[in-house]
């Protein structure tokens, strides 16, 4: 019977192997998170910049649209104003 001849296995290469291939796992992990995390990043300030712009041109057209009722409001109080002092003449010299 022949006897097979086992080859010696060398831990410590194997085992700086390994941990030289987990270093390059990680680093390719962190620089994948990294690029992704300045792409999302750049996403979100694009889109925010845009409802930025969003955001002005609604709020400028809303304060013209104030301006425009608060005329409105104040000329309907004007001429009640008048009607009234306007009425008010006519019952005194009814009443009076």
């Amino acid at each position: 019977m022949a006897t097979k001849k086992t080859k010696k296995v060398d831990f410590k290469k194997k085992f700086d192997t390994a941990v030289k291939e987990a270093k390059n796992n990680a680093i390719k992990a962190n620089d994948f998170a990294l690029n992704t995390t300045e792409e999302v990043v750049t996403g979100t300030i694009k889109v925010a910049s845009q409802w930025q712009t969003v955001t002005d041109k609604a709020l400028k057209g809303g304060i013209k649209l104030m301006d425009n009722q608060q005329k409105i409001v104040f000329d309907a109080l004007e001429t009640y104003k008048a009607h009234f002092l306007n009425g008010r003449k006519r019952l005194r010299k009814i009443f009076a």
